[in-house]
């Protein structure tokens, strides 16, 4: 197996300000993008800057976007890669491929986003079969997070936190929590993604208590299907 065949290439370009976040979430996020931008100007008085960052909670929330825009907005790289896609049966390998992404993201200085987490970082004493190889994979993780180059940034993403191992929390000197949306802040998503669409076909039955994705994946099939009557009713109209 090619192991950079199971990076994710994405050239999309997102703005922070372009992410549906929760105003707590979002200063979070500001203030850890200039602690990268005076990076230099912090360790002239000694103070750390946070390198590890857990993103936890639901699906579809904007969890990869946001890592997308800090990287964006650092300038940097982002190194993609759903720890669920190399979880292989020999675990010695998935431990060598992983080793293999984390030197590369080190020489780069790169923003590297691991999605899934929870895939190969559950808790040692939480699965009764090959549990000797897990706890190795968990301790592999350990140590390159650990050794983790402090001019870099690692960010983490997880639907599960609770079934992650203690110490590996531990390493996360940002644990950021995502929600589902309220009805409110719903309104203002369906609001800005339906602005860009005609007045006649953005109408839409606003369904809630969904995530973003789920949201727009619904409020676009809607807008396609009011596109479609339309031509319809301009093609039937013309007969």
């Amino acid at each position: 197996m090619n192991l950079y065949n199971l990076i994710i290439q994405n050239k999309e370009e997102i703005a922070l300000d372009e992410v549906f976040l929760r105003e707590s979430n979002l200063h979070q996020f500001r203030q850890l993008i200039k602690e990268h931008t005076y990076i230099n100007e912090l360790r002239e008085y000694g103070l750390p800057v946070n390198t590890k960052v857990l993103l936890e909670g639901s699906s579809g929330c904007g969890k990869t976007m946001t890592a997308k825009a800090i990287a964006h907005a650092l300038g940097k790289n982002i190194i993609t890669l759903n720890l669920s896609n190399i979880v292989s049966s020999r675990i010695g390998e998935t431990s060598q491929n992983i080793k293999m992404i984390f030197d590369k993201a080190s020489r780069e200085r790169s923003v590297l986003f691991l999605d899934e987490l929870d895939q190969i970082g559950k808790s040692r004493g939480s699965d009764d079969k090959d549990v000797g190889e897990m706890r190795r994979l968990v301790n592999t993780l350990l140590q390159l997070i650990d050794y983790y180059p402090d001019n870099a940034l690692l960010i983490c993403a997880t639907n599960h936190a609770e079934i992650i191992d203690t110490a590996l929390l531990r390493r996360f000197q940002l644990k950021i929590r995502y929600e589902l949306p309220s009805d409110e802040f719903l309104d203002r998503y369906y609001d800005h993604m339906l602005t860009q669409f005609p007045e006649d076909i953005r109408a839409v039955d606003r369904i809630y208590g969904i995530s973003f994705a789920e949201a727009k994946d619904y409020a676009l099939t809607m807008v396609k299907g009011n596109l479609i009557r339309k031509l319809e009713e301009n093609t039937n109209g013309s007969c």
